[in-house]
């Protein structure tokens, strides 16, 4: 698995990514939580990115979240604050249920729904696959039909995701190769890995970021998170969607350096 790390020293952070992302969505965050005094570690998921994608793989929440694990081990470090955003979020909250002592705090930026997964971001993923034949799946750019309009709907305006930005995102998943590694990773979102009776026994302060914009996270369900984990609390970003770290990176890096410090 492919780790960037931003700094040395000063507690660890771990950054997670969700569906049709990579690390790459940190870039704008992790220099920053690095600058004031943190070591940023922005993790590219099993499959995703610049990580392997074994054609055997598992891909699954509760399979990164153990993975995860094993990286932390890796880089030789016992406990850090884990913040993921979307599928990431997912695997966050898996990763301080199972293994609760792995986790000093929990962000989870614009989680879905764990009553609901796969949820409607996925499902959207789902619909343009109905849509685009067979044959353009195929090709060279097969991935572009596929996730476009998933990172479009992901961000409150539509600048926010210009052609060269989708195309940074697709850029993992060019060709018949990466077509087929998207339709298994989407196939191994399964909400079996992570039960809402979980997020009960979550010990670490966690914090819920919520864009007021975000078409899949409505607010009853962001306060039903924050209401379910025991230390659990809701921030919510005005003018952003799905993609906070793309959106508003200086706001979310101002709640982790906050919350991080107990404020």
């Amino acid at each position: 698995m492919h780790a960037a790390r931003y700094g040395h020293g000063g507690r660890p952070i771990v950054l997670l990514h969700g569906l049709g992302t990579s690390s790459f969505l940190w870039r704008e965050v992790a220099p920053e939580l690095a600058r004031a005094g943190h070591t940023a570690l922005a993790v590219d998921l099993f499959g995703h990115g610049e990580s392997d994608r074994p054609y055997d793989g598992e891909y699954g929440i509760a399979a990164q979240g153990d993975y995860l694990d094993r990286v932390l081990t890796a880089l030789r470090i016992p406990r850090a604050t884990i913040i993921g955003c979307d599928l990431g979020a997912l695997v966050a909250l898996r990763l301080a249920a199972s293994h609760p002592d792995r986790v000093e705090r929990l962000v989870l930026v614009s989680p879905p729904d764990v009553g609901e997964v796969p949820g409607e971001d996925v499902k959207l993923f789902q619909r343009s696959v109905r849509r685009a034949p067979l044959r353009q799946q195929r090709g060279l750019l097969g991935a572009t039909p596929l996730l476009k309009p998933l990172l479009e709907a992901s961000v409150a305006e539509p600048q926010a995701m210009p052609d060269g930005l989708v195309a940074r995102y697709l850029a993992p998943f060019v060709g018949r190769e990466g077509v087929e590694q998207l339709h298994t990773i989407v196939r191994s979102i399964r909400g079996q890995d992570l039960h809402e009776d979980e997020l009960r026994t979550i010990a670490a302060p966690t914090l819920i970021v919520a864009g007021e914009r975000d078409r899949w996270l409505d607010v009853r369900t962001a306060e039903r998170l924050a209401g379910t984990i025991p230390d659990g609390r809701l921030a919510r970003i005005p003018g952003a969607g799905r993609l906070i770290p793309e959106e508003a990176p200086d706001e979310l890096t101002e709640l982790i350096l906050r919350f991080d410090e107990g404020r």
